[in-house]
């Protein structure tokens, strides 16, 4: 793949194509950026850190997860404002990566970002589901870090990278509920998630210069080389869903943000390139919000 350069940030790790566009989250300096296919860029909640991960919603708002869980963004206004800060009641420390199903619901794990921001090591994290209905799900807890997420293209098997562990694969019941979950990748560094239209799943990690791809059962199936030494998430985009976003970061740069040294520049870097084969399409978050 020939990699071209779309923007910088301290570490990036949020991204959502839109269009020929793309949103960018920077968890560690703040704020999300929205990127057009003319070089131009746009910042949005400059003061707001740790964004895990964006998602559109079928109405066009920006899904926005992060510390507290998550918030909407009107990129046309500025304007935003609470969609889940609660389950059961008790407040979300976190909400990193999300995988859209076939209903519209979200998939969704929880992480600890008070303890992150302290610079303590994080308590587990749980798995959810946010149904378009607005009802959240709790679906399986105690997993060290959750991190990237997929949903199969037949709405079968749910992945799951547990960063600092290894990659998961669970069957999915009828009624949203997972089940019989098992490992299929030993990688520690395992970070971000995309799948494609043949179910291929492709894994980033945040100490890897390649891409890690899975077939649909697990096994392995090759590796794509990255112009960096790390890589924090992936997605599909463009109107063929062939233009591929990655976000890279230096390979010590996760160590050195887990000890609080923050001395380096803009060192991550957003690439786009052509893919192949193109990205798993035509689903759409369809979640409710009240504005």
């Amino acid at each position: 793949m020939k990699f071209e350069q779309v923007t910088t940030g301290l570490y990036l790790e949020g991204l959502c194509p839109d269009g020929d566009n793309v949103w960018v989250s920077d968890p560690v300096r703040g704020g999300v950026k929205h990127v057009r296919a003319n070089g131009s860029e746009q910042l949005y909640l400059a003061d707001r850190l740790w964004i895990g991960s964006l998602t559109l919603n079928g109405d066009g708002l920006l899904m926005v997860a992060g510390e507290g869980g998550f918030i909407w963004l009107d990129g046309a206004t500025g304007e935003t404002g609470v969609v889940l800060h609660r389950i059961d009641g008790k407040p979300i420390p976190g909400v990193n990566e999300v995988a859209v199903d076939p209903e519209g619901g979200l998939y969704f794990g929880t992480i600890d970002i008070p303890a992150i921001a302290r610079g303590e090591p994080p308590g587990p994290s749980t798995l959810c589901r946010l149904a378009p209905d607005g009802s959240v799900t709790t679906l399986h807890a105690g997993l060290k870090f959750a991190n990237g997420l997929g949903v199969s293209p037949d709405g079968r098997h749910l992945y799951c990278n547990e960063t600092f562990g290894a990659v998961w694969m669970f069957d999915i019941r009828p009624d949203g509920g997972i089940e019989n979950g098992r490992i299929i990748l030993d990688k520690p560094d395992c970070d971000g998630m995309a799948l494609d239209e043949q179910g291929t799943v492709w894994i980033t990690g945040y100490k890897s210069n390649a891409l890690t791809c899975l077939n649909p059962d697990g096994t392995m199936k090759g590796e794509e080389p990255l112009p960096a030494g790390g890589c924090t998430s992936i997605r599909f985009g463009g109107a063929d869903r062939r233009t591929l976003y990655v976000n890279t970061v230096p390979a010590d740069a996760g160590d050195r943000i887990a000890v609080g040294d923050l001395a380096f520049g803009d060192e991550s870097v957003c690439y786009r390139a052509r893919a192949d084969i193109a990205g798993l399409g035509g689903r759409q978050a369809r979640i409710p919000i009240a504005r």
